[in-house]
């Protein structure tokens, strides 16, 4: 299923894990109602560079994280 998510307004924010030189950078859309938006900083004006996730297993996916399960 495709759905379009206007993301015109996001305001994209680097993962405290990026590193500082400009590569590996996460950044995720914060305050969008149900979905997280995810890109890659170095592809972040490309067609198609956002992977857009529903809020509540982005969160499941985070938490997971934290806990070392990957």
């Amino acid at each position: 299923m495709t759905t379009h998510v206007d993301l015109s307004g996001a305001a994209w924010h680097k993962s405290s894990y990026s590193n500082g030189d400009g590569g590996n950078c996460v950044e995720v859309a914060r305050g969008l109602p149900g979905v997280v938006p995810v890109r890659d900083s170095k592809r972040a004006g490309s067609v198609g560079a956002v992977v857009v996730f529903p809020a509540g297993g982005w969160g499941a996916f985070v938490d997971a994280v934290k806990r070392r399960q990957f």
